[in-house]
């Protein structure tokens, strides 16, 4: 077998999401059913972060184990056979031979987000409405990006996650900043090590509401004493978020410790 690197972009608006689901749509399973027909037996997909449905992704990477004569037959047309195979909603721009110490998941050692919220009078711009939340109220960007700056760093993020069994909600929160472009569309930006479940979503939820005046910035920050799933805090709609970028170690020989790094069950001091 040939570990494979692929890079993915995916309009999720008519997907369930990335991960594999019984008789639904998914990214997944539209990968796998190209990849199965183009190379035929292949290992599991795994990928470096799974996103809910209706959320989109320019940057997305996974990887693949397929057979080494499969990949001499087909990898110099790879990408061009895949852009015949997969729906037009699904795109893999590259793909290539990595490392088998290479893992989509556990190697990662960032992930970059970014959340498109319009408050403009008139709406979305309609070639954009599939990716860019329209808010029907005026939002402050620069309370969202005071509040923003408050929680940056390590912490325990439960209020912001629907908590998993046997899962940490303790993130490394490396950038988020909230700006506002000369087309009015204000951009939230959330880089992490790693985010549980609904985390990006819950976030931006609660920077809209400090954007909107119902919430101080500093009671965003409060959130992190909770230590719990908090009902205060609205999940912003999935449509408005993208998966930008994934980023892992230059040198290929740091990728075995990374993983081992990313496996571990961190705790605050």
């Amino acid at each position: 077998m040939v570990r494979l690197r692929l890079d993915i972009s995916y309009d999720g608006a008519d997907f369930s999401g990335w991960a594999f689901q019984p008789e639904r749509r998914t990214v997944a399973g539209e990968i796998n059913r190209a990849l199965t027909f183009l190379f035929g037996r292949h290992e599991r997909l795994t990928v470096a972060g799974r996103t809910d449905a209706g959320v989109h992704a320019t940057g997305q990477v996974a990887h693949v184990d397929v057979p080494v004569e499969a990949w001499r037959q087909h990898g110099e047309r790879a990408v061009w056979r895949l852009r015949g195979i997969l729906p037009p909603d699904v795109r893999v721009p590259n793909v290539r031979v990595v490392d088998p110490a290479f893992d989509a998941r556990f190697a990662a050692t960032w992930r970059r987000y970014v959340y498109r919220v319009s408050d403009s009078a008139w709406g979305v711009e309609p070639l954009r409405r599939n990716d860019t939340l329209g808010w029907a109220r005026p939002l402050d960007a620069a309370a969202m990006g005071r509040a923003a700056t408050a929680v940056l760093g390590e912490h325990d993020f439960a209020a912001f996650c629907r908590k998993r069994e046997g899962a940490t909600t303790i993130r490394a929160l490396r950038r988020f900043d909230v700006a506002r472009a000369e087309d009015g569309i204000i951009a939230i930006t959330v880089v992490a090590d790693a985010f549980c479940h609904s985390m990006v979503r819950s976030l931006v939820g609660a920077l809209i509401a400090v954007g909107e005046g119902r919430r101080d910035p500093a009671w965003f920050a409060s959130m992190l004493t909770l230590g719990r799933r908090s009902d205060q805090i609205t999940v912003a709609p999935p449509h408005g978020l993208t998966l930008v970028a994934v980023g892992y170690p230059d040198d290929p020989a740091a990728w075995s410790a990374r993983q081992t790094e990313t496996r571990r069950v961190r705790t605050l001091p």
